[in-house]
């Protein structure tokens, strides 16, 4: 095992690395969903949400933990494992792509939308190019080596993105979207393989590999599964109950307000995750203080960040948005303040994980899962597009519950902070907020207009 101040490196290092890319990969998409917003209409944003949402769900309903595994397991690093993990990744790939095939028909009467019958399929082939991606990125992230990765992001980011907005330009149709995604996933999987030097994946089937992957994938495939009900569980049934320009819509404020737990999740997988697994064996006592001091700076830097979204955000549709998106400006304050338990709970969640303990994120996604499909139509009924923003802000509530619970058992607790990183964060949010109304600007409109 490496040494605390080996690990201390990585971890500072990857830390950086991470912030910087997925800062980078920030501006590349705003900057890029600002063009598109312009040449494309609001309903092909609709309408991809509605691709990706069955495209979504068969990936996480599939989804076995192979890089994790390759991440956590003591032979992560042997050719025979890594390579059998690969082996099964493409059949994956295949396999989810068939399933395109089979659902196109259904989705697209569901949600009465003919063009879905091509859209799914076609968008669908991703899971077979992404099937074919290098464990490289595996191996790198189980040695928090992330240079390489973030810059290889970063490139297939901005090339895909390149392509989609000069298809956009030429033809601005639902197929600029389509065809970026394709690109993306094309460019990802073929630059993959020139990641690490004399790196080689090539088909393997090893029966003790296998079982060791399903072993520690089993929880995982159970969590991811019910990850998609409760994550996608909004659009599926907003799209039932809203125009496909309303959610659109919709789906460009979520994305906006959904910006800092995207940081942090990065963190937690590509950072904490690695880390954690390599002192898994040490005192619980040690590797809790060894969390909770990082974790307490990483609060401060996400509080600070969140409430600039709440106070500000409706500003920042407003002007950077033309008038057809003007509804996602009350939308985005009242999603933005929801986050922060979700925060607090993204930041411990990968302990677990790297302890072995899935099954936690299993239970609390469940509870995510009924609490929006029970509260969202009635809340949509009484209170309008409203009501059902209100309860997708909150409904992940049962997730920190039980987040809580098994940090306990595994005595890594963390509440006091939770309760101090919260103080901060409300406070933060009256500064801000009297700095608003002093320059002004009034406060944020929380209601439609």
């Amino acid at each position: 095992m490496a040494s605390t101040s080996t690990l201390r490196r990585l971890a500072v290092s990857g830390v950086v690395w991470t912030i910087l890319g997925y800062g980078a990969s920030q501006v590349l998409r705003f900057g890029g969903n600002l063009i598109l917003t312009r040449l494309l209409l609001p309903e092909y944003f609709g309408l991809m949400a509605l691709v990706n949402i069955p495209i979504i769900g068969l990936q996480l309903f599939s989804d076995v933990g192979i890089i994790p595994s390759i991440v956590q397991n003591q032979r992560g690093d042997e050719p025979v494992f890594y390579n059998t993990a690969w082996t099964l990744q493409i059949l994956r790939g295949f396999g989810l792509w068939l399933f395109c095939l089979a659902i196109a028909v259904p989705v697209a009467q569901i949600y009465a939308e003919p063009r879905l019958l091509l859209l799914i399929p076609v968008v669908g082939f991703t899971t077979v190019l992404n099937g074919f991606e290098s464990t490289a990125v595996a191996t790198l992230r189980r040695h928090v080596d992330l240079a390489k990765t973030i810059k290889f992001d970063a490139l297939m980011q901005a090339a895909s993105l390149a392509f989609m907005l000069l298809w956009a330009w030429v033809s601005p149709t639902i197929w600029a979207l389509v065809g970026g995604n394709l690109i993306a996933a094309l460019l990802r999987t073929a630059r993959s393989f020139w990641l690490i030097p004399g790196y080689k994946n090539q088909l393997a089937w090893e029966h003790t590999a296998l079982k060791e992957l399903f072993s520690f994938g089993k929880w995982i495939f159970v969590s991811t599964a019910l990850t998609f009900l409760a994550t996608q569980m909004d659009r599926l049934i907003l799209g039932k109950l809203i125009s496909v320009e309303l959610l659109g819509v919709y789906a460009i404020a979520f994305t906006l307000s959904d910006i800092p737990r995207q940081m942090i999740g990065a963190l937690g997988t590509k950072v904490v995750f690695p880390v954690i697994a390599r002192t898994a064996n040490l005192p619980r006592t040690e590797l809790r203080a060894q969390i909770l001091k990082p974790r307490g700076l990483l609060l401060l830097g996400a509080a600070m960040l969140l409430a600039s979204l709440v106070v500000f955000g409706d500003r920042l549709i407003l002007v950077l948005y033309d008038d057809r998106y003007a509804a996602a400006a009350w939308m985005l304050p009242i999603m933005a303040f929801g986050l922060w338990h979700t925060l607090l709970y993204s930041t411990m969640n990968p302990c677990l994980l790297s302890l072995g303990k899935s099954a936690y994120g299993a239970w609390g996604n469940l509870l995510r899962f009924g609490a929006i499909a029970i509260s969202l139509p009635l809340s949509f009924a009484s209170a309008g597009l409203w009501g059902a923003v209100l309860v997708i802000t909150f409904s992940d509530l049962p997730m920190y519950g039980v987040v809580l619970y098994g940090l306990h058992r595994e005595q890594l607790t963390c509440w006091k902070q939770d309760l101090q990183a919260t103080a901060v964060y409300i406070g933060l949010l009256a500064m801000m907020l009297c700095a608003r109304y002093a320059l002004g600007l009034g406060l944020p409109s929380l209601v439609p207009h």
